[in-house]
C-alpha cells in the first residue's frame, strides 16, 4: 500500500494570483506540470487523472478604493468551485493534488477536504502563518488570510466556502519553517494556542525532532492529515520564484526530509503546493523544486 492511502492522483490546477499581491503566480500550476510531474509520479505507479485547470476570471480592474480585501469576490467564487471540485473527488475515492496560484485557494483545498474528513490535521509548510482577517491586515491580500479563514476566522464570505460549520480545530493544526510574522498574527496564534514551529526551532532542534512533534499533534484525534506547503517555506537561495521571499528558510534537504518523514508514516489524505511565480524565477528551478517536493512525499528515495 502507498504510503499516502491511495494510489489515484486527481491533480487540479488553480492559477489564482488576486490573493497575492505580485503577478505570475497564476502561471504556477503549468510550470509545475510542465517540470515533469506526471512522469515522475507515473514513475512511482501512481495513476494520473490531471483535471486541467479552474477557469480564474480575468480582473480588469483595480481593487476599488476602501476595499478592505482586495478581489473578495473572484476569489470567493474560485475557492467555492475548488472546494466542489475536491470533494467530488474524494468521493471517488480520489487523493487530491491541488497546485496554485497564491494561497488563498488552501480554503477551497481545505474546506473541500473536510466535507469527506471531519477531523483534519494540517501542516502548514510556510514562511508566513496567514493567519490575518479582515481586521488584522495591514495589505488586504487574502492569501495572508487562508489558515485563519479555515479556522473559521475572518471575512464571512471566506468562512462560510463549503460550509462555516465544516472548519479546521486550533489543536489540529501546525506551521513549520515560519519566519515572518504580523503583530496581529502573533498575537492570533497564541490565543488559539496553534503550534508553530519557527526556523528557530528547526535550526535548534532539527527537521526529525520537528517533523516527529508535528506528526505527533496532527495525527491526535484526527482522521487525516492534508500537507499545505507554500514554497517560500523553503529558502529563497533554493526556491526563487515565489511571490514573497524571506531570507533564512528550510534548505532543500531539511524540506526533503520532511516530506520523506511524511510519507513514512502514511498520514496524508491531500497535499497542494503553492507560490510558484515563475515571473520571478530563475531557469524554472522553483517549479523543479515543487515537483521534487512532491516526488518525496509521494514515495521517491535517494536508494
Amino acid at each position: 500500500m502507498n504510503a499516502v492511502k491511495n494510489n489515484n492522483i486527481s491533480i487540479i490546477g488553480v492559477p489564482l494570483q488576486y490573493g497575492a499581491d505580485r503577478k505570475g503566480v497564476d502561471l504556477g500550476p503549468d510550470a509545475i506540470r510542465g517540470a515533469n510531474l506526471h512522469e515522475r509520479l507515473k514513475a512511482l505507479g501512481f495513476n494520473i487523472n490531471d483535471l486541467g485547470n479552474l477557469d480564474v476570471h480575468r480582473m480588469l480592474t483595480a481593487p476599488q478604493e476602501g476595499e478592505k480585501l482586495k478581489h473578495l469576490s473572484e476569489i470567493v467564487r474560485v475557492n467555492q468551485e475548488l472546494c466542489e471540485r475536491v470533494s467530488s473527488e474524494m468521493g471517488k475515492g480520489q487523493f487530491p493534488l491541488v497546485l496554485g496560484g497564491d494561497h488563498s485557494i488552501a480554503i477551497g483545498t481545505i474546506k473541500g477536504v473536510l466535507q469527506h474528513v471531519k477531523r483534519l490535521g494540517v501542516i502548514w509548510f510556510d514562511a508566513h502563518t496567514d493567519v490575518n482577517t479582515h481586521e488584522t491586515t495591514q495589505s488586504g491580500n487574502i492569501h495572508g488570510m487562508s489558515l485563519a479563514a479555515a479556522l473559521g476566522y475572518g471575512h464571512p464570505e471566506l468562512v462560510n466556502i463549503g460550509g462555516a460549520e465544516n472548519k479546521l480545530l486550533p489543536e489540529n493544526v501546525v506551521i513549520i519553517g515560519a519566519r515572518s510574522i504580523d503583530p496581529g498574527e502573533r498575537a492570533f496564534l497564541k490565543q488559539k494556542g496553534i503550534r508553530v514551529f519557527t526556523m528557530h526551532d528547526i535550526d535548534k532542534s532539527g527537521m526529525k525532532q520537528v517533523m516527529e512533534e508535528a506528526m505527533e499533534i496532527v495525527t491526535n484525534g484526527t482522521d487525516g492529515v492534508h500537507l499545505s506547503l507554500d514554497l517560500d517555506g523553503m529558502d529563497p537561495g533554493v526556491a526563487p520564484g515565489v511571490g514573497t521571499p524571506v531570507n533564512g528558510g528550510m534548505s532543500y534537504r531539511e524540506s526533503h526530509f520532511a516530506m520523506e518523514l511524511l510519507f513514512e508514516r502514511n498520514i496524508l489524505v491531500s497535499a497542494e503546493f503553492v507560490e510558484v511565480n515563475p515571473m520571478l524565477d530563475q531557469h524554472n528551478i522553483t517549479a523543479v523544486a515543487a515537483v521534487e517536493l512532491i516526488g518525496s512525499v509521494f514515495g521517491e528515495r535517494i536508494l
